[in-house]
């Protein structure tokens, strides 16, 4: 069954739900599952669970890091929160002293591509991670979403890879000379095998050719970026044009065991994803 959505004046309309009623049939929900127990599938209200970090990459980098504890975390949908959408948040929580957050009664019924971990403090660019997306399964989550990780994205971080994009590029993209990565809005992602090690020298693909030239490989150091390929760290960057929402899907080139994952961003919004083999995070 095909679904459409139609973006206007900062609002999703017409929204449909993913799952025309459960006709006896519970698909594989494409996350791990085995300690998640089991949700009322009229009610479709589920626990979100897991581990909210720093960045890998951004961590030790300039100031010292900022402390997540207290951080406000909200479970979203990305594609809602990218044109504004004021029903783009089922469910908020605060992260714990040891980076742990649990986050209770997350109403799924109207999902319609994804959900995802925002963060949002001072010192931090507004992001949301990805912890479902319905590329898997074709559907909404039907139990628990346990073991997530949220990565928060400290300014100084993002702002060290706007440099490496540099001006000129994010004028181009964007149009606005005063125009930052943060501003602007993108797509941190990194690419891992079934280990969940970092792949270099991976090729990301998009489904729509007009955007592939807003694709970069951040360098080994984090000053520069290229269109080859990632670095050992398997990163890769997506430079929104500042401007409406973008929604595409990433691939991995050369590479059918990556699923093409659904992306959505808006100005302002950092999103960040893993992408990896099959259909389970490592």
């Amino acid at each position: 069954m095909r679904h459409f959505i139609r973006a206007a004046g900062g609002a999703v309309l017409g929204l449909v739900a993913l799952a025309c009623g459960d006709g006896g049939f519970t698909p594989d929900p494409g996350v791990r599952t085995e300690d998640a127990e089991a949700v009322d599938l009229e009610n479709l209200r589920i626990l979100v669970s897991g581990q909210a970090a720093v960045f890998p990459e951004a961590v030790g980098r300039g100031a010292q890091t900022p402390s997540l504890s207290g951080m406000t975390l909200s479970v979203e949908e990305p594609l809602r929160v990218a044109v504004s959408d004021a029903s783009a948040t089922f469910a908020t929580g605060t992260v714990a002293e040891d980076g742990t957050f649990r986050v209770t009664d997350v109403p799924v019924r109207d999902i319609h591509q994804g959900l995802g971990v925002g963060l949002a403090q001072d010192g931090f660019v507004r992001s949301t991670t990805l912890v479902y997306d319905t590329a898997f399964t074709g559907t909404r989550p039907r139990t628990d979403i346990v073991a997530a990780r949220a990565w928060a994205l400290p300014a100084a971080f993002v702002d060290q890879l706007g440099a490496a994009v540099g001006v000129p590029r994010l004028m181009g993209h964007t149009g606005t000379p005063t125009a930052t990565l943060a501003t602007a809005g993108f797509v941190l992602g990194r690419v891992v095998d079934l280990g969940g090690q970092p792949v270099s020298g991976a090729r990301v693909a998009l489904d729509r050719a007009d955007l592939a030239d807003r694709l970069y490989y951040p360098s080994e150091d984090l000053t520069s970026v290229s269109q080859t390929g990632t670095a050992s760290h398997g990163l890769f960057l997506y430079v929104h044009s500042a401007s409406g929402v973008e929604s595409f899907k990433v691939s991995v080139e050369g590479q059918d065991a990556y699923v093409p994952r659904n992306v959505d961003t808006g100005p302002g919004l950092g999103v960040v994803l893993t992408v990896y083999p099959g259909r389970y995070a490592p």
